[in-house]
């Protein structure tokens, strides 16, 4: 047995759909009955789909915790021919978010609430329990590899797995292409409170706040995409509980103006973030 085989194994009696990898990180191509999707392929893991093929065909979609198929013949080749071992992530309610390099370690130090952590070539896998939409590209350097992803088996890393948190869906959340009608004033929202907020402390609510002015004023591009997404993580943690003011909404447009963002957008990007979450 070789010894991605033993991985593999071992990660699914553990829950993990698991899969072999070639040289250069990549999925083993279809078998010829499966070339260029002619056998229909499997859409997900859910429904599998018309495809039977018995073979590791289709990228993430093949990954499972059938012991039986992956010591299958079918599989054997792959096996040897094997550089890695993958998995996937969201056919097993996890999510893990890709950091590319130690810039965007950083980030992510600033920015996500701690959760288990595996060291990779040029960065780290923060991992969290709950499975969401994959995205590349979030930002720079940051992947979302969850649903219809598979992520490089590197070891169980340290710390223990935590929920999955707003901050991190909000990421692979696009802005609408069109402006809501009509948002409210700057000078009076809508959610502004008196600053007590009933499950945070205040200090939590001044750090989050200057993290989040923190990241729209890094943002090198996608500016405009940037500022909606902080302000959806913001309204997401705080804009039901009536700690926000008149003063933290203006830091944040202030930060968004900085990087050349009109009040118009900063206006329509807060409702729309708004109407995201049915605030």
């Amino acid at each position: 047995m070789s010894g991605h085989l033993h991985t593999a194994l071992n990660l699914a009696v553990n829950g993990l759909p698991a899969l072999p990898l070639r040289r250069g990180k990549g999925p083993f191509g279809n078998c010829p009955a499966c070339a260029k999707n002619a056998c229909g392929g499997r859409p997900n893991m859910k429904t599998p789909g018309p495809c039977t093929c018995p073979a590791p065909c289709h990228g993430w979609a093949a990954a499972t915790t059938d012991p039986t198929v992956l010591r299958s013949r079918e599989w054997a080749r792959a096996w040897r021919e094997a550089a890695a071992v993958a998995y996937h992530p969201g056919g097993a309610s996890l999510t893990v978010v890709d950091l590319d390099n130690p810039a965007a370690v950083a980030w992510a130090v600033r920015t996500l609430p701690p959760t288990q952590t595996v060291a990779t070539t040029r960065g780290e896998h923060w991992i969290y329990r709950g499975a969401m939409q994959s995205m590349n590209a979030v930002r720079d350097s940051v992947d979302i590899k969850s649903t219809m992803a598979y992520a490089r088996w590197l070891g169980p890393g340290t710390g223990a797995i935590t929920a999955l948190p707003e901050v991190v869906c909000a990421l692979a959340v696009k802005e609408p292409s069109t402006a809501r009608p009509a948002p409210e004033p700057i000078a009076v929202p809508v959610l502004a409170g008196d600053g007590a907020c009933r499950h945070r402390t205040p200090a939590y609510l001044d750090r989050g706040i200057a993290m989040a002015e923190q990241r729209i004023t890094e943002a090198r591009s996608a500016v405009h995409t940037t500022v909606y997404r902080t302000f959806l993580a913001v309204l997401s943690t705080h804009g039901r509980c009536g700690c926000l003011t008149d003063a933290h909404i203006a830091r944040l447009f202030t930060a968004a103006q900085a990087k050349g963002e009109s009040p118009r957008h900063c206006t329509d990007a807060w409702t729309n973030a708004r109407t995201r979450l049915g605030l």
